[in-house]
């Protein structure tokens, strides 16, 4: 799952975030991977939060689910950690109370879609796996939105077995939405539900997860059967997907796969970009 195991990267406690002093320098467009160059200076012990680029969308919100790309970097020889530029698949994060540190909260809250953020701090007791807890990390966000937990279709109800669906058929627009059309390879925001067929077992479902969820339209970042089913849809549609029997158990796009028979996701196309 991408939801919260971010959030390990920079696990801080603090009251407040420390003035800048040695900061680091970020180029790049939004939306392109950052190039970061750190300062000689040691960094400062607080973390603390800069406005790189102030966007035009929605203000995200505590509560929020977020999705964001992201490029950590180690303070200590500006040594990459991770990024979703190269991996195509933007980090998902809920910003429900006690589910992130404070200072991601400060990154991620507050901004409209659209802004770049630089978070940098120390990365404390929960250093995750090969960096030490007394080491800096710098953090990049390039918020793509925020959206509340029940973010839903106009005048709909959160996606959900259809009570009159017999069989699942092929792939299928369940209700035509009016946004801007999902182009191939592009991130999308989506609830969804994914059942097993025919018991119509739920297995999966954003509601579960916290909330909707981003991922990029491209193989083996969604599940099967997604990217020609979601592509040339309006934001604003409700699809039905159907997933041919799998040999076994497979996780695609942090989702689960289940095998042993065919699978039905109702997908509710919230954004795109």
């Amino acid at each position: 799952m991408r939801l919260i195991c971010f959030a390990a990267i920079l696990l801080v406690a603090s009251c407040g975030l420390a003035t800048a002093t040695a900061t680091p320098r970020v180029s790049g467009a939004f939306g392109t991977k950052p190039v970061i160059s750190l300062p000689t200076e040691p960094p400062d012990r607080e973390p603390r939060v800069t406005v790189l680029w102030e966007g035009g969308g929605r203000v995200t919100q505590t509560g929020d689910v977020v999705v964001t790309d992201v490029e950590v970097r180690r303070w200590e020889g500006n040594k990459p950690y991770m990024n979703t530029y190269d991996t195509r698949q933007p980090a998902t994060v809920v910003l429900g109370d006690g589910q992130v540190p404070y200072a991601w909260r400060e990154a991620l809250a507050g901004h409209a879609a659209g802004s770049r953020v630089m978070l940098v701090g120390p990365a404390g007791g929960g250093a995750p796996p090969g960096v030490g807890p007394g080491e800096t990390l710098v953090a990049v966000f390039d918020i793509l939105g925020g959206y509340p937990a029940d973010a839903r279709l106009l005048g709909e109800g959160l996606p959900e077995l259809p009570a009159d669906l017999r069989a699942p058929g092929p792939s299928r627009t369940l209700i035509d939405g009016s946004g801007p059309v999902v182009k191939a390879g592009a991130k999308v925001v989506v609830q969804y539900v994914g059942a097993r067929w025919p018991a119509r077992t739920v297995f999966d479902s954003s509601r579960r997860r916290g909330g909707p969820r981003g991922f990029t339209l491209v193989p083996g970042a969604v599940p099967p059967g997604w990217v020609e089913a979601l592509t040339g849809r309006a934001v604003g549609s409700r699809v039905a997907v159907t997933v041919p029997a799998a040999k076994g158990f497979t996780t695609t796009g942090g989702i689960g796969v289940p095998g042993g028979g065919p699978l039905l996701y109702i997908v509710d196309i919230i954004d795109t970009f």
